[in-house]
């Protein structure tokens, strides 16, 4: 099999909630009257290195805060790594935060082109595609609202619609089976079934433990940012509980 994801070394240093929070102003202020603090970095990742393979499903575990979506987010390269490289074959969708992307300001229909055109489609493509993505998301009578006049479900709701309207070579997943009522989350199992039963290859971070043993080959434990166990998504889980 050929190797589609490799994490090698990744480590993530990033600064504490607390200081994103600091404004420039009380920087300034700080400056000046002499007490000012360099910004509190943590560890986020610590020497991660692991290999998925084409066409395998691997499951993301571990406590809060361990670093499991911050893992997704190098992957995807929304986030850049302070050292080690990660190195991906093919095209990805990620759902990770569902309708990130999105302009408040623009419809739903101008978001779908958008939100298609990142994904790497052309406006074409999109387009012909958007009446399934509309229908899917149950927002075919939204379409010409600007995206800011929906709720929270019904963003996430389109981010699920359109970033599984399309059959990516990699499938990256954080919590989306949360997404909206019970029908509409057995919607979303239905449709992520099928990237299963194909040849995508999936990662994916779940608190659902069954879920993980049922559907994953394979899944890694993250425990305070590093890499604690790999191996058959059984085992693991197994050793995971054990540790709890």
């Amino acid at each position: 099999m050929a190797e589609v994801i490799r994490v090698d070394g990744v480590s993530l240093w990033r600064r504490t909630q607390e200081e994103f929070s600091y404004d420039l102003k009380k920087t300034v202020l700080s400056i000046l009257e002499g007490n000012y603090r360099k910004p509190v970095k943590k560890l986020v990742l610590n020497e991660i290195d692991f290999v998925v393979e084409s066409g395998e499903k691997v499951g993301i575990i571990g406590a809060n805060g361990s670093g499991k979506s911050t893992l997704l987010k190098v992957i995807c390269g929304i986030l850049q790594p302070t050292s080690g490289k990660v190195r991906v074959r093919g095209q990805i969708a990620p759902l990770i935060e569902l309708g990130a992307g999105f302009d408040p300001e623009i419809s739903v229909m101008d978001n779908i082109l958008l939100y298609g055109v990142l994904l790497g489609f052309s406006r074409r493509e999109i387009k012909e595609r958007a009446e399934s993505i509309l229908e899917f998301a149950e927002l075919q009578d939204y379409q010409l609202v600007p995206v800011k006049g929906l709720s929270s479900g019904m963003v996430a709701r389109l981010g699920f619609a359109i970033a599984t309207d399309v059959q990516p070579d990699i499938l990256i997943l954080d919590e989306v089976l949360s997404v909206g009522d019970e029908s509409f989350k057995n919607k979303c199992k239905r449709r992520i079934e099928k990237f299963w039963d194909g040849n995508a290859t999936v990662l994916v971070v779940s608190h659902d433990l069954s879920f993980i043993r049922q559907y994953c080959d394979r899944a890694v434990w993250l425990d305070k940012g590093k890499l604690r166990l790999m191996g058959s998504a059984d085992w693991v889980v197994d050793c995971y509980l054990d540790s709890v």
